[in-house]
Parts: structure tokens; sequence; C-alpha cells
């Protein structure tokens, strides 16, 4: 009964764990975090009589106080394993939480933040530990029923709408040239710019040309030309048995004709193409039922509960740093200590 961390160095180590993993993400992947600019990876593995748990983070320093946290990626991550969590003994759960907790203490790690991944069953896990937070819906389709059983689910004007762009003139097609990466870096940033996205949803080119390159083939890029201009664009992840839409962006002139629509249509019919059994669309913005959830909405009702880990390892450090940062608590924001300068009152 023994945990041991692997650091981004050991990308070898990282990848060979998580691709012997029953279920699993790009989020998961070495090459994912290789990219993190905001934290230092770790993956955390504890193992027990041939199994494994591995959950991948990122170590933070708390306000230049010498003290630490631990957070996911951007993206759906979470725990990892060789078996499936409800296969796994009770006593194996409850020796990894044991082992957990001893790292977070001796570590002196304040407090834990990741997002879950709703297509592993993690939750039998954290329901171990504790903190597991509730954070809305997340829709999903299912892709191993037929194309247009699949497409007679969309909303009727959805549907009528993705008809009409498919008789357009439009080209559909994947990329990994430098040029086209330029492109769509200059829309995704024209895009969030005109969304007045926060500044964490920025991305330079760099960040695209290494995610597009030497990944292998777990992430792509498809885009949508109109003649000699590209209109829209997304960054798909398809590792695992999941395909989902990762960054996505549609030029301003193009804004009327919603290609995005027909953009999550055509991922779809890539997603069968690669054998993928669900296509994850994603929630609204923090959870919520917004217009972003209903878009995605529209194109299925399957939904799955999205939730989240919050943990405090340390309460009475936590709650001293919650009083330094002279907050009130009943905020909706984790750790308390980290709320945006924008959230107070």
């Amino acid at each position: 009964m023994a945990y041991h961390l692997i650091n981004i160095e050991q990308s070898a180590k990282w990848d060979a764990c998580v691709h012997e993993a029953v279920n699993y993400d790009f989020y998961h992947t070495w090459h994912y975090h290789a990219l993190e600019k905001n934290g230092e990876p770790l993956l955390f593995v504890y193992e027990e009589a041939g199994v494994f748990i591995a959950l991948p983070l990122l170590k933070r320093e708390i306000n230049n106080s010498g003290l630490y946290d631990l957070t996911s990626v951007y993206g759906y991550s979470g725990p990892i394993s060789n078996r499936n969590f409800k296969d796994i003994s009770d006593q194996m759960l409850d020796n990894f939480k044991q082992s957990f907790l001893t790292f977070m203490k001796t570590s002196g790690f304040i407090s834990l933040f990741s997002r879950l991944n709703p297509f592993i069953d993690q939750k039998v896990l954290i329901e171990k530990i504790g903190g597991l937070y509730d954070n809305g819906k997340t829709v999903y389709i299912d892709l191993s029923v037929s194309i247009e059983d699949q497409r007679a689910g969309y909303e009727k004007r959805l549907g009528r709408q993705i008809r009409q762009l498919r008789k357009m003139p439009f080209q559909i097609k994947e990329t990994s040239s430098a040029k086209e990466i330029r492109l769509f870096t200059a829309m995704y940033t024209e895009n969030m710019l005109r969304l007045g996205a926060s500044p964490r949803y920025f991305y330079d080119e760099s960040y695209f040309i290494q995610l597009l390159t030497n990944n292998g083939e777990e992430c792509k890029l498809i885009v949508i030309y109109d003649g000699e201009e590209m209109i829209c664009g997304a960054v798909i992840m398809c590792a695992g048995n999941v395909i989902r839409n990762h960054l996505s962006a549609t030029a301003d002139g193009y804004v009327h004709y919603s290609p995005s629509k027909l953009l999550t249509d055509e991922i779809s019919v890539i997603g069968r193409q690669l054998g993928k059994r669900y296509f994850h669309l994603g929630g609204g913005l923090e959870g919520k039922e917004d217009s972003l959830f209903k878009f995605k909405n529209a194109f299925s009702t399957l939904l799955l509960p999205d939730s989240t880990w919050r943990f405090v390892s340390d309460s009475s450090v936590y709650n001293d740093l919650v009083k330094e940062r002279n907050n009130t608590s009943n905020l909706n924001y984790f750790p308390l200590y980290r709320v945006p300068a924008v959230a107070l009152k």
C-alpha cells in the first residue's frame, strides 16, 4: 500500500499510467498537462495488488504565503483507474483515502478543487473522501444510435437550420497547418473579445500549436470555410470513448449564419467515424442553464450530473486564509480565499 508521484518531466511514465486506465480523457494526458501555466502538474498514483488509482493535479502557491493548494486543469479530469471504481473493494478505496489524506497533510496542501468527469464513475471514490459538489447538468449525444435517430432528436428548428447550412457552399476540413492554426487563433481571440470572455479563456497561437501537434491523434482542428475565408472552427478531443468540442470560434461576419450548429453536427459524424460512443457537448457557464446550455440542449435531451470535488484538508488554516481575504462565505466559489476581486462586495 504505497503512493508515488509522477512529475511533468516523466512523460512516458505519466502516459503509460493514463493509457492503462479503463476510462480516461485527453484532459488526463501528459500532453495536455504539459501546456499548463497556472500550476505545477503532478500525477498522484496509489497502487495495491496490481490495481492503481491515479489523480492528475496542479500544485499552486497561495498568495505568496508559502502555503499550497491543489487544483485541476481546465476540463474534465479527476481520478482514473485500471479497474472500474465500482469494482474496487471498499478496503482499497479506504486505503486510497488514508494515503491521499496523508499526502495532503505531509505536503502542506490546504485544499483541493477538481472538476470531475461525467463519463467515469469517480463518485464512488469521492464520496468516500468527502467534498462532492453538484455543478448542474451536462449534455451528451449517444453515438451508438443511428445518425437518423440522432438528428430526429434535434429540436425541429435546429434540424431545419442544419439542413439549410449543409446546402450552403461551405467546406469542412481537418487541418494541422501552421497557417490555419494561426487563422483559427485570430478568429478565436476575436470571438472571445466579442463575448467579453474572462482572461482565462484566452489562448495564444503557441498554445494551439502545441496542443495540436504530437498528441497521438487525440486532438484535432476542424474548420469550416466559405470560399477562401475560415468562418468557424473547433479544437476537438477524441481520447477514450468520448469526443468533445474543447474550444471553438465563429468569425464575426458569420455569426448570423450560426455555422457552429453545422460544425457540432459534423463533429458527431467524426465521432462515429472514429468509433466513439459519446459526444460530450458540456453544460452552461458555471453550471447554469444559460443560453450556452440551451444551445447544447437543442442537440440532445440526454443529461448527466456535472460535479466538482471541493475538499479542505486543514480547516483552521483555510478559515484563516478566508478571513485574510476579507470575503463573505456565501459566495459560490472554491477555494473562497481565491475568489476574484471582481466578485467581492
